[in-house]
């Protein structure tokens, strides 16, 4: 499985732009990323995952601007959104109020949508390639655990993709944490 091909983040955006999946490595563990606007390549992630749509996926940027028009900013007291913002770029994720251009299939039963803008050098290279946020959601079935390495993939989980993203895994060693923006309770 280490053998497959990598693609660099222009060849793999390509892939999201035709609604592809790609593997691709974060700060902690592999992730699945596609085109969060693409409502088939969501639902293909999601089957690939078998993971309910009603849960929800977090959207990966490389950049706070990449968020404009899908975060509500303006639902923040600004001592808070001046935290989120310090947060970042880092292994921060927060669930934010989310504007009503956010799909469903990205929201899932939920009001907010869980955002983060990461350091990790290949993630946000591919968000810039792609031109935008990403879906990103660690590249495990549901219940297994997420691989740190492609050589740790389900092989039905890597057949499923249609690029691999050259680069390596971050040092953190558990999957970044994901707070409630409005309180700053922590999630995960």
């Amino acid at each position: 499985m280490g053998a497959r091909p990598r693609d660099n983040a222009d060849a793999a955006a390509d892939a999201l732009r035709g609604g592809g999946i790609v593997a691709h490595p974060t700060e902690a563990v592999w992730g699945l990323a596609c085109d969060p606007a693409n409502e088939r390549a969501t639902l293909r992630l999601l089957a690939l995952k078998r993971r309910p749509v009603d849960k929800g996926l977090i959207l990966l940027a490389a950049s706070v601007a990449q968020l404009d028009g899908l975060v509500d900013w303006g639902a923040l007291p600004p001592e808070r959104a001046d935290e989120i913002r310090r947060s970042w770029p880092g292994p921060n994720s927060w669930v934010m109020p989310a504007t009503a251009t956010v799909p469903p299939w990205i929201r899932g039963v939920h009001a907010g949508v869980a955002v983060r803008v990461t350091a990790h050098a290949p993630a946000a290279a591919l968000c810039r390639a792609f031109g935008g946020p990403v879906v990103s959601t660690s590249a495990n079935r549901a219940g297994a655990p997420p691989p740190r390495e492609l050589e740790g993939f389900d092989p039905a989980v890597l057949d499923g993709v249609d690029s691999v993203l050259e680069g390596e895994t971050g040092s953190l060693a558990r999957p970044t944490t994901i707070r409630d923006a409005l309180t700053g309770a922590v999630l995960r």
